[in-house]
């Protein structure tokens, strides 16, 4: 199947490492070019080099409020056009109500929350039609994670802001979707295994919840991204997406 991604250009955030980073290799292996960002130069280039000659990566900070403007202008420069974007961040920091600061609390807003809104936004007043905007958010919009108390209170309420999206750009014709993995076997997931007195045990049990009895890979996260930011799935908008090997049983 075609996908229709040859020689569009994205932006995908967070795209050094994890869930980003598998978007990009998926999308620029079906033809897309892509702009890779991270708050390190050298892991943006690096993971750009890695992902070949139609990736340019860029250092930014989705909490800096002039990553957007920075990162679409990448786009035009280096590619001639931009015709989407994934916003992708690395999750806030572990722990539960009593455990987190006010500190952690205003650096994950400014990260996740804020820096996520803005992406989209200035992406919307760019986009024409069939552009798109993705976020990649977590199960957590659906059911609170325990040990993650931060993800948890923002996560719904970016899907709150993504619904609302879609509806002020569907006339428009810019789609906006939302992917919400679960256990992808990725560096977060076993860090955060990692936390508990026995990893393996951790792990199995987790496993013995989803359906599918295993962990994602990246690939197949990475993958139904591709999908989704495609000209593929021009009439899915406002989509709230499971990649989760079944772990949600409600409808």
């Amino acid at each position: 199947m075609d996908l229709g991604l040859k020689d569009r250009v994205y932006v995908v955030t967070g795209a050094t490492r994890g869930l980003g980073n598998a978007a990009a290799r998926e999308l620029t292996a079906d033809g897309a070019k892509v702009i890779v960002s991270g708050r390190d130069e050298k892991s943006a280039a690096d993971a750009a080099s890695v992902l070949g000659p139609n990736a340019v990566g860029v250092a930014a900070d989705n909490a800096d409020p002039r990553t957007p403007a920075r990162l679409i202008a990448a786009a035009r420069e280096h590619f001639g056009g931009f015709d989407g974007i994934l916003v992708s961040v690395g999750g806030p920091p572990p722990g539960f109500a009593a455990d987190t600061t006010d500190e952690q609390w205003t650096a994950a807003y400014e990260s996740v929350f804020l820096g996520a809104v803005r992406l989209a936004r200035a992406a919307a007043a760019e986009l024409g039609d069939g552009g798109v905007v993705g976020f990649v958010l977590s199960a957590s919009v659906h059911e609170p994670i325990p040990g993650l108390t931060i993800s948890n209170g923002l996560r719904p309420g970016l899907a709150g802001f993504a619904k609302s999206l879609a509806d002020e750009l569907g006339p428009r014709g810019v789609r906006v979707v939302g992917l919400l993995p679960s256990r992808i076997d990725t560096d977060r997931v076993r860090e955060l295994d990692a936390l508990s007195a026995d990893p393996e045990a951790t792990r199995a049990a987790n496993e013995a919840r989803i359906p599918l009895r295993r962990y994602g890979t990246p690939e197949e996260f990475g993958r139904t991204a591709a999908f989704l930011l495609s000209p593929a799935a021009s009439y899915l908008t406002g989509i709230m997406l499971a990649v989760d090997g079944g772990m949600r049983h409600g409808f």
